[in-house]
């Protein structure tokens, strides 16, 4: 295959950033993202970021450090409630919306194709999920659009001091969630297949990988200590999820920034490869289908290839204005942006009452995970309030996931709850409860009472969680026990309850 030629530009010969308009886009988007986060409440991930972020650490055995740490700087400068957490999500997502707009400029888009890429990016149903609830995702995509923009100017220009912010933009995203290596693979593929390989032979390319180790290196001695636990739950993840993913994957590619908005992307893929302005950005547009490979084969969540396409989507803007060049095709794509943005929002955003929320939980289920926790932890309170009063010094509550410990330790104190214990991810590490606590125990969560007979003593299901709005998400119907106490000194019992899936 003949290589990319690399053309060696001045900054001046990119168009100006379309700062005012780019900025209205920004605006508008803070706008809707901080009127709607405090609907709802917090998603069962946030409740674990928060918990994590008090026990600040080196790694997690499901993530790296930096989204606790983001959490917990969110919640300490604007409050421990949805709407101060997810600041720091909102603040990510004006900055996705203002670096795909940099992107487009960096493809040769003027003021309106700037404006099309930025628009088209604030509203894709992904970027609205993941910049109304803080995730891991929610940095990663940011992360993964900045490692594109960079390289993209390495590509045009040659300059092979990008790779220094190439490897400095890794070695953060390894700081956040390991999946950007994926990206790294796959432009490195399509890069030694389209070129330009000439900025492979430069030292720069090793000073940027050294940057890059330098960054992650705390991290890396930290999960090397903890004998790589991030490896042994992503492996569980393929393992469980695995088919189901490769099932879906295409499917959900056609999903997850808007269906409107595929004959866009569609378009970016076919001018990078083929338009000779831009034959320097090849490898970006090969970059996508290589990690789609790639994810199939390891059985990688669709939405994981998802930034890739956002950054298509802007490439396909100039393509997109081109197109609507007469007064039928602008009134139809106006019509199409209009539905487009009415069914994303309502995917992605708390728009509808709690009631309605079904037909959304089919296509984003992550809306019925902002519900009913603090219902959850009323329920758990309900049982509690069973074990005698003398009892409850040496009592514990023991939940079956994260998410339900992640609650109670949120809300405990509006119920006199004490401190939850959980044998689920980092909540295993956090430690058992002493064993001198030898009262009952108020068991939360999949509950198989004829197997916890060697655990724990006279278990008894009391009740099953109602969340009492008809939203049947995961913990809706999750059963609560009383069990007289552990079988075995808690120091014994926990190795055979941690566990990560």
């Amino acid at each position: 295959m003949v290589e990319a030629t690399v053309t060696r530009e001045a900054p001046a010969s990119r168009p100006r950033f379309a700062t005012t308009a780019v900025g209205i886009v920004v605006a508008l988007q803070v706008a809707v993202l901080t009127a709607l986060s405090g609907r709802y409440g917090f998603h069962r991930d946030e409740l674990y970021f928060i918990a994590a972020g008090d026990r600040p650490a080196w790694g997690y055995v499901d993530q790296p450090p930096i989204t606790p740490l983001l959490a917990k700087i969110s919640t300490t400068i604007f409050g421990e409630t949805p709407m101060g957490l997810r600041v720091i999500a909102t603040l990510i997502g004006a900055a996705m919306v203002v670096v795909v707009a940099l992107v487009a400029r960096e493809l040769g888009s003027g003021k309106a194709g700037q404006v099309v890429a930025a628009a088209a990016c604030a509203l894709s149903s992904f970027v609205l999920v993941v910049s109304h609830i803080l995730a891991t995702t929610t940095l990663d995509m940011l992360l993964w659009a900045l490692v594109g923009l960079f390289a993209l100017k390495l590509f045009r220009t040659g300059d092979g001091r990008w790779w220094l912010a190439i490897g400095a933009t890794v070695g953060v995203g390894m700081a956040n969630k390991w999946l950007i290596l994926l990206l790294v693979l796959a432009l490195g593929i399509a890069l030694l297949i389209t070129g330009p390989r000439t900025v492979l032979g430069t030292w720069w390319l090793a000073a940027g990988i050294g940057v890059a180790l330098v960054v992650t290196a705390p991290i890396l001695f930290w999960q090397a200590a903890h004998d790589w636990p991030l490896l042994t739950v992503a492996g569980g993840i393929s393992e469980d999820d695995g088919g189901e993913n490769r099932v879906l994957f295409v499917p959900m590619q056609l999903v997850y920034v808007s269906p409107v908005l595929v004959p866009v992307w569609v378009a970016g893929i076919v001018r990078l490869w083929r338009d000779p302005e831009v034959r320097w950005a090849r490898s970006l547009a090969l970059s996508y289908p290589i990690l789609c490979v790639v994810m199939l084969v390891l059985g990688g969540k669709p939405y994981y290839a998802v930034p890739l396409l956002v950054l298509l989507t802007a490439a396909g803007a100039e393509p997109m204005l081109r197109w609507v060049d007469t007064r039928a095709r602008r009134s139809l794509a106006t019509v199409l942006a209009v539905l487009g943005v009415a069914m994303n929002a309502v995917v992605g955003l708390p728009v509808l009452p709690v009631s309605a929320l079904g037909p959304a939980m089919a296509m984003n289920a992550e809306q019925g995970e902002q519900v009913g926790w603090r219902e959850l932890t009323r329920t758990v309170a309900g049982v509690w309030e069973r074990i005698p009063a003398g009892d409850r010094a040496t009592a514990v509550i023991l939940t079956s996931n994260y998410g339900q410990a992640g609650a109670i330790e949120e809300y405990r104190g509006d119920f006199g709850l004490p401190q939850p214990h959980s044998g689920h991810m980092s909540y295993a590490d956090w430690g058992p409860p002493a064993d001198d606590m030898t009262g009952p125990i108020v068991l939360v969560g999949e509950i198989d009472l004829a197997t916890t007979g060697d655990l724990f003593d006279g278990c008894e299901r009391v009740t099953e969680h109602d969340n009492g709005m008809d939203v049947e998400n995961e913990e809706q119907g999750t059963n609560v026990a009383l069990c007289t106490g552990p079988a075995r000194p808690w120091s014994r019992i926990w190795p055979e309850i941690r566990h990560f899936y």
